[in-house]
């Protein structure tokens, strides 16, 4: 008998699709904190309703499969835009959605074009749906170039507003001069809306022909562990990004929490809203105080410049704060990006920033 240890087989690379080869997974250094203030999500908790909602889901909830198209919290989330079911699409987190969209309105070998800096994930998307990606630097002021951008001649044009991570809200002529020029379909994620105290686009995206406006409940609403994402737009192409995402993409008890969150505690969502508002800018008061430039902001972080984002972040959870370092932005050079909860958490980022800086 032979004792030879088998042969491991080993997945061949050029298996892979062409355009995967070079993308790296999504990482970032999530461990333990006492002080987590590092990826946007709501610091407050969730809404008292949602959590009854999520301890009191049926098993059955978890045993069947969910209903195909989130058709309740699809009514929900209309009443909330403004708009009719059929103007909605949901997803598993807006990410899902964003990618969903990104896949129904593109063929391989076309342009996306996204603002520079943005949210991180759409040029991945990009990448995995075989096209091509052109970054557009904002402007001097860090608005979006409509101008730039449309010249792209991209089938989809990314646009996040307020953006991540700059926190600045895209301005109403630079958005209306985009949907006048491009002419391809234009992505507006707003997943920080709820923070900016503006209108937004969310209730006149459905008489846009080429607009899709991207939300979540990841942020102002707290359920970001539920995964929960949608869209507004033309019922045409709210149906085509419904047949890209498929069914099944939002769980029974998700749904279940979801439709909570929306129907009986929005009274609590807003208060927060407005705390995170006012400790937005109460902690850019301090930091001023402490030498440091915070970026005006309409959403639930604010962006710091430094002079080393990866070295301060590391101190910093030395020090027990987590925060997001963004080295080398474009325009920008390095920067911090700090969630705004809490005033006692705020305290506590205050404090570990000034024995960092010392």
């Amino acid at each position: 008998m032979s004792t030879r240890e088998p042969t491991i087989a080993r997945a061949d690379l050029e298996l892979a699709r062409r355009a995967y080869r070079e993308i790296d997974l999504y990482s970032v250094d999530r461990s333990p904190c006492a002080v987590d203030v590092s990826d946007n999500t709501n610091l407050f908790g969730i809404p008292p309703a949602a959590e009854r909602a999520y301890r009191e889901a049926a098993v059955s909830s978890l045993t069947r499969y969910p209903p195909l198209y989130a058709a309740q919290l699809k009514t929900a989330l209309a009443s909330y835009a403004g708009v009719s079911a059929a103007e909605v699409v949901t997803g598993c987190g807006s990410d899902d959605v964003l990618d969903s969209a990104i896949r129904a309105f593109t063929e391989p070998g076309e342009t996306l074009a996204t603002s520079d800096p943005s949210f991180a994930m759409v040029p991945i998307f990009g990448q995995m749906n075989g096209l091509q990606v052109s970054k557009v630097p904002l402007t001097a002021t860090l608005d979006i170039d409509a101008e730039a951008l449309a010249a792209t001649g991209a089938k989809v044009t990314y646009v996040c507003s307020p953006n991540n991570p700059t926190g600045l809200l895209a301005s109403r002529a630079a958005m209306e001069g985009l949907l006048e020029l491009s002419t391809g379909i234009i992505l507006l994620d707003e997943a920080y809306a709820e923070f900016s105290q503006q209108e937004g686009f969310l209730q006149m995206a459905p008489r846009l022909e080429r607009l899709l406006v991207v939300r979540t409940l990841s942020k102002a609403f707290g359920l970001a562990g539920l995964r929960i994402g949608y869209a507004v737009g033309p019922a045409e192409l709210i149906a085509e990004v419904e047949k890209s995402r498929g069914p099944y993409k939002v769980s029974g008890s998700a749904e279940r929490v979801a439709l909570a969150a929306l129907t009986e505690d929005r009274p609590w969502v807003d208060a927060h809203v407005a705390e995170v508002i006012e400790n937005r800018a109460r902690l850019a008061d301090s930091l001023r105080q402490l030498g440091l430039s915070p970026l005006p902001s309409s959403s639930n972080f604010l962006l710091v410049q430094v002079k080393d984002a990866t070295l301060l972040a590391k101190r910093m959870r030395q020090e027990g704060v987590a925060v997001r370092p963004f080295p080398q932005l474009t325009g920008l050079g390095d920067a911090i990006r700090i969630s705004i909860g809490p005033w006692p958490m705020m305290e506590a980022v205050l404090a570990a920033l000034r024995r960092t800086l010392r």
